[in-house]
């Protein structure tokens, strides 16, 4: 099949090239004019042309209608999907083959292709896109943990290049890039709807190199910061206790063994003499990632029901995803922590606790991507990021542009500590006070003192663990 696709495309070009759909006129072909306008008194040539664009079109709809990727999976019937209208067929070909002949520059017939494929993807949504093989190369290094760059993930939102969020031990969370930074120069390229895309690119290069951005925060006088590319190395799990008792967990992006990491990472803080009474999961400015590991990592603490969701226009979109027995915290209580640079898988795992009651959340309102999109490779050796599906929370919620709203809203904020001069006595301060047993342990350690999100949620969580014991 695909065979067959590529040579009626290659008829379809041999036409192109052939100037079969165009006046003999220089002036550009005016699809508004009827085909046979004059043909009584005028030379027989558009009436030709007309038939010949004729046959070429129903060449065309039968080379689109024959798929052409490596893995046909998806049958698609005729009344699924619109047929190609003839008359946009021959506006294309008619604006083709003028960029070909006019434009000020020389430009092959490959080039012009690709862009037009570029730019049918593009108009769909922000997400969807054509991957060349360094694409391709670029998507697996992020998924697998490990590239070259500045450590930040970006969206194109109407030709502005936008911070989803920086990465944790990167040169850009160093640089104190946050998310809903707006980048408006990379070194001294301008960013605009014309090269949004490509300036992503520009952002890696070799290890040790500089590059500049220009900043927009807010309605602030935009900024530079000069950052150092390196080798992202990405650390997507780490664990540690911010008090005997109550664990903490950073996930800072779902990868192909995230699930697995996880589970060790916890495993790794229970001791025999000091169980874990509550868990801080730490979801902010995580970008997403895998879907599997997203259901890994929520199946963890999930022990039945559905975890999420996809529905799609084709039965391969459509999916369920279900809990398995098992609970690695025993029930203990879990406050997640969210904020609007936590998306996608982020978002799905936030979602699936919230919605079975498994956890608290609590933060800001996250990001909201709730698309699928699935990468369909082409015999070509390249591919295409198409959206196919959305993702559903357990209660039947889209997270698209909706984001997953906190139970508990919670603004980033610093803190200052008063100081009073003078520090207060108490009763543990007068001689011969009575002594009835050790000190509560508290938390404390440079990280609590200046994480304020942090600090609420372990608040929240020792009280949530005292509801729960008492109830008990």
């Amino acid at each position: 099949m695909g065979k067959v696709a590529r040579g009626l495309l290659d008829v379809v070009m041999q036409f192109i090239r052939a100037d079969a759909f165009s006046q003999r006129s220089p002036e550009v072909y005016d699809p508004d004019r009827p085909p046979y306008e004059g043909a009584e008194d005028e030379d027989p040539q558009p009436r030709l042309e007309y038939r010949t664009m004729n046959r070429l079109a129903l060449c065309l709809c039968v080379a689109l209608a024959t798929p052409v990727f490596a893995n046909e999976t998806t049958v698609v019937t005729s009344t699924q999907i619109d047929e190609v209208d003839i008359e946009d067929i021959r506006i294309f070909t008619a604006v083709f083959r003028e960029v070909q002949r006019s434009y000020v520059e020389p430009v092959g017939a490959d080039k012009l292709m690709k862009s037009a494929i570029r730019g049918l993807l593009f108009d769909l949504d922000p997400h969807s896109a054509y991957l060349a093989k360094t694409d391709l190369e670029t998507l697996t290094d992020d998924t697998s943990g490990s590239y070259g760059g500045l450590g930040v993930e970006v969206q194109v939102r109407g030709g502005e290049l936008v911070i989803i969020s920086p990465i944790d031990d990167t040169p850009a969370a160093a640089a104190g890039i946050q998310p809903g930074d707006i980048i408006r120069r990379i070194d001294d390229t301008p960013i605009d709807i014309e090269n949004a895309n490509i300036a992503i690119d520009q952002m890696r290069g070799a290890v040790g190199s500089k590059v500049r951005l220009t900043i927009q925060r807010g309605a602030s006088v935009p900024f530079e910061v000069e950052l150092t590319r390196a080798v992202i190395d990405i650390t997507a799990v780490r664990a540690r206790m911010l008090a005997p008792g109550f664990a903490y967990v950073r996930i800072a992006a779902f990868q192909t063994n995230t699930g697995e990491e996880t589970a060790r990472r916890i495993a790794g803080l229970v001791k025999p003499s000091v169980p874990i009474d509550g868990l801080v999961l730490d979801l902010r400015s995580n970008p997403g990632g895998l879907l599997d590991a997203a259901v890994a990592v929520s199946d963890l603490f999930i022990d039945s029901g559905v975890i999420v969701s996809t529905r799609g226009r084709v039965s391969m979109s459509k999916s369920e995803f279900v809990a398995t027995p098992g609970d690695v915290l025993k029930g203990a209580p879990i406050v997640v922590l969210v904020d609007r640079g936590s998306a996608s898988a982020s978002e799905i795992v936030a979602g699936a606790l919230q919605d079975t009651r498994r956890a608290l959340i609590l933060g800001e309102t996250t990001f909201g991507k709730g698309s699928v999109q699935s990468v369909l490779p082409l015999e070509s050796g390249e591919a295409i990021k198409l959206t196919t599906a959305l993702y559903y929370t357990p209660s039947g919620r889209s997270i698209q542009a909706a984001g997953i709203v906190p139970d508990v809203e919670l603004q980033a904020a610093e803190l200052t500590p008063i100081d009073r001069g003078v520090r207060s006595v108490s009763e543990a301060d007068l001689p011969g006070h009575l002594q009835t047993g050790s000190a509560p342990a508290t938390a404390t350690g440079p990280a609590l003192e200046r994480d304020f999100m942090l600090r609420e949620a372990l608040n929240v969580l020792r009280a949530l663990v005292r509801w729960q014991n008492k109830a008990g």
